[in-house]
C-alpha cells in the first residue's frame, strides 16, 4: 500500500489530502472514496473517522483518501466546499496514476465532516467552486455521498464555525441547511443516523431523506434505536478505551451496507 500527504492549499500546510493506495492488480480500477472526519467545524476527530475508515473500505475494492480541511473558524464557507471539491478534482486528475475510476468517486463524512460530504453531492454547483477552480461544470460532483449521522439543519455549534461567527444571519443558516437545497441533481446518499443521537438530533437525516424523496432522488436510510453520537465503525477500533456505548455489532455492518448501496448504483 501507498501512503502519501498532498497539500491542497498553498497558504495552509493543514489543509491536505492523506491518501492510502493500494497495490496495483493487473489492470483492475478501484473506487475513490473521499474521507470527511467530523468535529463540529471546530477540530478533525481524524483518529477515529478518517484513517479507520479509510482502511475499513479498502476490502471492498476503494482507495481512500482523508480531507483535513478548514476549521477552528480560520476562514467562513465556502472555504471548505472549495477544499473539497478541490480534494475531488486531485483525485480525478490523477486517476490513472492512484489507480481509480474516476466515474466512481464517493464522499463519506461524520457529523459536521457528514455536512461536508453531504455538501459535496448538494451544492456541487456553488458558483463560488467554480471561480476558485478550472475545471469542468459538474467534475466536482461526486457519484454518490454516505453523511453518517450529519448535521443538515440543526446545529448550532458547526454552524457558529463554519460561518466564524457566534451570531450567524438567518440567510447563512439556510445557505448550510442543506434540506433546503436538495434538487434533481443531487447526488444520491446512502444516510445513517441513531435515534439516542443526544449530540446532532436525529431528525437532520429524517429531514434529509425527505427532501430526497420530494426531489425525486434515490437514497438509502438507516435509523439504529441507539446509539451515542460519533459510532464511527461502531467497533473496538474506533470505541475509544473500549467505552461499550460505541460498541455495535449491528451499527458496525454499515460499512458493508454502504459497499453494496454504492456497488448497486
Amino acid at each position: 500500500m501507498i501512503f502519501k500527504t498532498i497539500p491542497l492549499r498553498e497558504d495552509d500546510p493543514d489543509i491536505t489530502l492523506d491518501m492510502y493506495i493500494a497495490d496495483p492488480y493487473k489492470d483492475v480500477r478501484r473506487k475513490a472514496l473521499l474521507v470527511i472526519p467530523g468535529g463540529g467545524y471546530r477540530i478533525t476527530c481524524s483518529d477515529r473517522e478518517g484513517e479507520p475508515i479509510a482502511m475499513a473500505f479498502m476490502p471492498h475494492g476503494y482507495n481512500a483518501f482523508v480531507l483535513k480541511y478548514s476549521v477552528g473558524r480560520k476562514r467562513p464557507f465556502p472555504a471548505q466546499l472549495i477544499e473539497a471539491a478541490t480534494a475531488i478534482k486531485h483525485i480525478k486528475d490523477h486517476a490513472k496514476e492512484y489507480g481509480i475510476d474516476p466515474e466512481e468517486l464517493f464522499v463519506v463524512g461524520f457529523s459536521a465532516g457528514g455536512h461536508l460530504a453531504a455538501s459535496c453531492g448538494i451544492l456541487w454547483k456553488h458558483p463560488a467552486v467554480y471561480e476558485a477552480l478550472d475545471m469542468p461544470y459538474g467534475y466536482n460532483k461526486p457519484k454518490g455521498i454516505m453523511p453518517i449521522y450529519a448535521v443538515i439543519n440543526d446545529h448550532i455549534g458547526s454552524f457558529r464555525n463554519l460561518w466564524c461567527t457566534d451570531t450567524p444571519s438567518e440567510e447563512q443558516l439556510n445557505q448550510a441547511a442543506l434540506d433546503l437545497h436538495v434538487d434533481k441533481d443531487s447526488s444520491p446518499a446512502f444516510i445513517l443516523h441513531t435515534f439516542t443521537d443526544e449530540e446532532v438530533p436525529v431528525h437532520n437525516s429524517l429531514d434529509l431523506a425527505s427532501a430526497y424523496a420530494k426531489a425525486g432522488v434515490p437514497s438509502e436510510t438507516h435509523i439504529y434505536p441507539k446509539g451515542p453520537h460519533g459510532m464511527a465503525l461502531a467497533n473496538v477500533l474506533t470505541a475509544g478505551n473500549g467505552k461499550p456505548a460505541y460498541i455495535n455489532p449491528e451499527i458496525a455492518k454499515w460499512v458493508d451496507l454502504a459497499a453494496t448501496w454504492a456497488k448497486n448504483l
